[in-house]
């Protein structure tokens, strides 16, 4: 997010949410390379608190008929900003991150809390939850209306691998029951990112996951 001016990406937000008829999921995050934040000239130890103050803009931007915004970092008086989104009550918005900065702005803010490509075990995963939804109460929001996604590595083996809790690798039967237990603990969404670097071998693992994960995976809904 501070990367660029909430005015201008909440405005591009808004318009793909009407081009792609209210389909849009917005994943935000507060960044995490240095060098990129030097690029740009903007501080990097300021980057969360600037972040948060960027969704209270989007809030009355897309909430307001006519918004104004003082804060810290971001000042405008009244503007023009139509159309609003498209979808009600907005636009959902994922809230990336693994540590506790990120977890409160899931509860402060967020519609899902996305931690992001970590190694981590379902207990954790579940734990880390369980701080998002205390902020939400903090925040006088209700907490069950937030939800559960994350994004892990996997890696797809011919033959069976020794387990560990924090690591999605070994045959689709394997990796059926390890993505069970995140099921269990009630992620909805699970986006996976295979890790063999070549291509000919990544795209022969998702081919593999898609035929022989992936149907037992849909009939467990």
């Amino acid at each position: 997010m501070p990367y660029r001016h909430p005015l201008s990406w909440a405005k591009i937000a808004t318009t793909i949410d009407h081009l792609s008829k209210g389909r849009l999921i917005l994943g935000v995050g507060v960044g995490w390379m240095v060098e990129e934040f030097d690029a740009l000239g903007v501080s990097f130890k300021e980057r969360g608190t600037m972040a948060d103050e960027q969704l209270e803009v989007v809030h009355r931007l897309w909430n307001n008929e006519k918004p104004r915004f003082d804060g810290r970092y971001y000042h405008f008086d009244e503007v023009g900003f139509s159309p609003k989104p498209l979808q009600k009550p907005r636009v959902p918005i994922w809230i990336g991150g693994e540590g506790a900065r990120a977890q409160r702005r899931a509860g402060t803010h967020g519609d899902a809390w996305f931690p992001y490509f970590v190694r981590i075990t379902p207990r954790e995963l579940a734990a880390g939850f369980d701080n998002v939804r205390r902020w939400a109460v903090e925040a006088k929001r209700d907490p069950n209306a937030i939800r559960l996604s994350c994004c892990l590595p996997i890696e797809v083996t011919r033959q069976p691998v020794s387990q560990e809790e924090d690591r999605l690798m070994g045959t689709p039967e394997q990796l059926l029951a390890a993505l069970r237990r995140f099921q269990e603990i009630g992620v909805e969404h699970l986006a996976l990112q295979f890790m063999v670097p070549r291509w000919p071998e990544r795209i022969e693992q998702i081919e593999r996951f898609a035929r022989e994960a992936m149907p037992a995976l849909r009939g467990a809904r």
